[in-house]
């Protein structure tokens, strides 16, 4: 927040101490009895000089008005994002609070501080003249708008035109949550067959390991394998997640890296992997609880309903182009072995069932039995079977048992024991039962890629009555951020209304400022094609920016104009319209260049690690400063003369 604002706060600064500076340039003219090139180049006619405080005081409070409503606005514009919630409002609303905070912080300096020391510093020694290419600036651009006026359709044609391009591509923008980090950590999540031992995976991992340091942008590989014993995640010893680190990349290298990792694992047949950036993926399991882009949730009561229609949903989403990483998130085929007990044998031979369960739970998951002092420590003595009875499942039955007279009896001999299959975990969400698809995207945007996952499973799966499926994932929190964004934008709106109602007293006039915001979208569209053509929360907040940024230009010269009309009694037509573009040419122009320098080294990180949200930003608002500043310069003041109304209202400061 503080870096994009850095070229922003010194706006309301620059605009009062060029306006001082240029009214103490008439006062002076004026004083020194010289004032007919001045009085050429400011449009009006010179008066008796003033003391250096009048003017200081004067200049100061005719810019105040528009500095603060513009001020307030910019702030205003900021609604939407501090309104976001979910992942979206932690990432951006910081953003905001920083940037609003700063602007307001800036305002109060430059309604109090920045006219003290005006006086101080200016009032003592004479303003120094124009420079001349400042004069060569004016020049040329009041001949630009000289011949734009003489043609006011064909300008205001092309604006709206341009206006209109702009509109019509934003459906054609693919969409995403956020960009991709290009953080450097991958983890890559690895799945064996169910039943598969710690051993067999810890085997595996090593070949997976092997063959990708292989690659020399890889630094280092780690896996870990199961889960502990109270972990909070529910893998299987089928199930290993492995961090793979990589030597130091450029950005787009490491998007290489991540292609040739996903090649190096299609050579393990009978695997099946997931790979992502680790921060990513901490964001989607933030969002969804799965460690995955596009989650479909799939509910019902019947377990193997569910399980049949989860594996038509898998393989819809795997023949969705761009579909990769595409899983199933608990196989239903987990193999067991049932021990059931015969009532008859426990009864022939003395046996509560209680006493025969407590004696398989102590063999094959231990019990604590006594506790052993050692100092003022506690040490639980446990007592399991031998690891290696454990190990093997035919011996099961072998397990020896004794009832309370004595008697043993190996555990074949009151129970049936057999193999078969069983679920490891029964997930339930909402109080129903729930079996998950994730998948990542590659090649092409999130949000055609749902939109094509959902219209192919609609079309393709047929779901019984009590079953039903939900996306969830990324596009889910990207459509809600959207949808919360363009709400609170229009209720933002009312709000910039209702202060740009009490600055400007026509209607006209209002529509005119208004009239910025096309000039900002053209530029900000450009500069998201530019980036790809992807739409993501990032470019948004950097919409939302601009509008409130580029406001204050179009606010600062359509005061100006009514300044010229009320308080110093111009009569509107070409000659007034131009003066006053000329005389706001400075202040425009230094604004939105110190707000460009300020965004470039934001805007010069593209691509770079760290750089992945506010790059974006940062370009999507230069872009839309460039176009509104120019239109602002060359069409505002035509649009100004054709229909603005400035007569018989007094001035805003």
């Amino acid at each position: 927040g503080f870096a994009i604002a850095i070229g922003v706060v010194v706006d309301d600064a620059i605009i009062d101490v060029e306006n001082i500076l240029r009214r103490l340039r008439e006062n002076r003219a004026c004083a020194t009895g010289v004032p007919p090139v001045l009085a050429a180049q400011a449009g009006s006619l010179c008066h008796a000089p003033r003391s250096v405080f009048d003017v200081t005081l004067d200049a100061s409070l005719e810019v105040r008005s528009a500095i603060v409503y513009a001020t307030f606005i910019v702030a205003l514009v900021f609604l939407p994002v501090f309104l976001m919630t979910g992942v979206a409002g932690k990432l951006f609303t910081p953003l905001a609070t920083a940037f609003v905070l700063a602007m307001l912080a800036s305002l109060v300096v430059a309604l109090t501080v920045t006219p003290a020391m005006c006086l101080l510093l200016l009032g003592r020694t004479a303003p120094h003249t124009e420079p001349r290419y400042l004069g060569w600036i004016k020049a040329r651009h009041r001949a630009w708008l000289e011949a734009f006026m003489r043609r006011p359709r064909t300008l205001i044609g092309a604006a709206l035109a341009l206006t209109l391009a702009a509109v019509a591509t934003l459906p054609f923008f693919g969409g995403e949550f956020l960009p991709e980090f290009r953080e450097g950590h991958f983890i890559v999540h690895m799945a064996a067959l169910p039943g598969t031992s710690l051993a067999e995976s810890v085997r595996l991992g090593k070949q997976v390991t092997a063959e990708l340091l292989k690659n020399p942008h890889i630094k280092f590989v780690t896996q870990q394998a199961g889960r502990a014993e109270n972990s909070e995640d529910t893998w299987g010893a089928h199930y290993s997640e492995m961090g793979v680190e990589l030597a130091p990349l450029s950005g787009e290298a490491a998007e290489f890296v991540m292609a040739e990792i996903r090649e190096t694992l299609v050579k393990f047949p009978g695997l099946s992997f997931k790979v992502m950036p680790f921060l990513a993926e901490r964001i989607e399991e933030t969002i969804s609880g799965a460690t995955a882009q596009v989650v479909v949730n799939v509910f019902g009561d019947d377990l193997d309903l569910i399980d049949r229609k989860v594996e038509e949903v898998r393989r819809v989403l795997a023949a969705v182009r761009g579909a990769t990483d595409v899983q199933m998130e608990t196989e239903p085929g987990t193999p067991e072995i049932t021990v059931r007990l015969r009532p008859e044998r426990l009864l022939a031979f003395g046996f509560q069932p209680a006493e025969v369960l407590e004696a398989i739970e102590t063999a094959y998951q231990g019990a604590v039995v006594a506790q052993s002092y050692q100092g003022n420590r506690v040490v639980d003595v446990n007592v399991i079977l031998a690891e290696r009875d454990r190990r093997e499942p035919e011996r099961i039955g072998e397990l020896l048992l004794r009832n309370s007279g004595g008697t043993r009896v190996r555990l074949r001999e009151l129970a049936d024991i057999e193999a078969g299959n069983g679920r490891s975990l029964v997930v339930h969400e909402g109080a129903q039962r729930r079996q998950q698809v994730t998948c990542n995207v590659t090649g092409r945007d999130l949000t055609s890629f749902v939109a094509d996952a959902r219209r192919a499973v609609a079309e393709k799966v047929q779901f019984p009555s009590g079953v039903y499926s939900v996306f969830r994932g990324s596009a889910e929190q990207q459509a809600t951020a959207q949808r919360e964004i363009l709400i609170h934008s229009a209720i933002a709106g009312v709000g910039i209304v209702t202060l740009l109602a009490m600055v400007f007293r026509a209607g006209q006039n209002l529509l005119l400022v208004l009239a910025n915001l096309p000039f900002a979208l053209i530029g900000g569209v450009l500069a998201i094609f530019a980036l790809g053509g992807m739409l993501s929360i990032g470019t948004l907040v950097g919409l939302v920016t601009l509008f409130g940024i580029s406001t204050r230009n179009s606010i600062m010269l359509i005061s100006h104009y009514e300044h010229l009309v009320a308080a110093e009694g111009c009569a509107w037509n070409l000659d007034t319209a131009l003066r006053g573009a000329s005389e706001r040419l400075v202040p425009i122009l230094m604004t939105a260049l110190v707000t460009a320098l300020g965004l470039l080294p934001l805007a010069l990180g593209f691509g770079k690690p760290g750089h992945e949200i506010e790059s974006p930003m940062a370009i999507v608002i230069l872009g839309g400063l460039l176009t509104s500043t120019a239109l602002n310069l060359l069409v505002l003041p035509a649009l100004a003369l054709r229909y603005g109304r400035f007569e018989n209202f007094v001035s805003i400061s």
